[in-house]
């Protein structure tokens, strides 16, 4: 049974929302409650195939909905994706950065490109976005109220509140996309009223996140036990809380992170052996080169 929205009905009514990393998890979650409740949609991916599986769910709701290809990590596909929408719906008020990247690796065994592509995809990523969206978002901004700004929600993590095991990655990105998101309030809430807010979402039930964070190869006959010490959240409590950042109930909000984890962050156990983990990012690694050797030759 799904759960009953604490929302008006056409709390975002009007609006035009572009989601990255919105046809699945999380991202798929927010982009299906704002167009429920009023909002036109529009989600950037990489995977053609994600995209139009999203878009043609979104559709048989009634929603109103675009997929468009591209990568976060490439300045000219946001540029495009953005015209894009604009062009589309004639205005855009609502950014939510969801793409993100993410996998286990103890810091000793992660090598540098690794490093380098989950800081690319979260922290630049969301940077980029944000800032090819500001002349849409800004007071004034194309088919805008010349009296307000549009909103921006990043979506963060609580890996870095602390520490957490085999997280040295993502931890830095999620650290900077929040730093990124208080230093974008203060300076465009001043000068363009912008609000620009966070989510820090904690376990989820049924992600690609917790997935990868709690593999079954891994945890094995321990799983259960994992389950039971850690409050799982659902995509849909993330997606609530998108909704009051993202309409008139938030109003007063800016500059903030909305920890929504049930408070798991205050303790964090290494439920994972240090083994297991260095066998299953070895794997993860060799997917990844075959991967770009792939592309590399379909260039060719």
């Amino acid at each position: 049974m799904e759960d009953e929205s604490p929302f008006k009905a056409e709390i975002v009514k009007g609006k035009v929302a572009l989601l990255t990393g919105g046809a699945s998890g999380i991202g798929y979650e927010i982009s299906y409650q704002m167009g429920l409740h009023g909002a036109s949609i529009a989600i950037m991916g990489r995977r053609k195939h994600v995209l139009d599986s999203a878009v043609a769910t979104l559709l048989s709701h009634g929603i109103s909905a675009i997929g468009l290809e591209g990568d976060v990590r490439k300045r000219e596909d946001a540029i495009r994706v953005l015209d894009s929408t604009v062009k589309h719906y004639g205005r855009l008020d609502i950014l939510v950065n969801a793409a993100a990247g993410n996998f286990l690796v103890p810091a000793e065994d992660l090598s540098l490109n690794g490093f380098r592509t989950v800081i690319d995809i979260d922290s630049v990523g969301t940077f980029t976005m944000c800032h090819e969206a500001l002349k849409y978002l800004k007071k004034g901004g194309i088919g805008k109220d010349p009296s307000c700004g549009g909103t921006i929600i990043n979506i963060s993590a609580t890996l870095h509140y602390t520490a957490t095991w085999y997280q040295i990655h993502v931890s830095a990105a999620k650290a900077a996309v929040d730093s990124i998101t208080r230093s974008l309030a203060l300076e465009w809430g001043t000068d363009y009223d912008i609000r620009v807010n966070g989510i820090a979402p904690g376990p989820i039930e049924d992600t690609a996140g917790f997935s990868k964070l709690a593999p079954e190869e891994i945890l094995g006959s321990a799983k259960e036990h994992v389950l039971a010490d850690n409050k799982m959240g659902k995509k849909w409590d993330i997606a609530m809380a998108a909704l009051y950042l993202a309409s008139d109930a938030g109003k007063y909000i800016n500059g903030a992170t909305l920890v929504i984890d049930g408070g798991d962050w205050l303790g964090k156990p290494r439920h994972t052996p240090k083994e297991a983990v260095k066998e299953l990012s070895r794997v993860v690694e060799r997917r990844s080169r075959v991967e770009l050797i792939g592309i590399s030759k379909s260039k060719l």
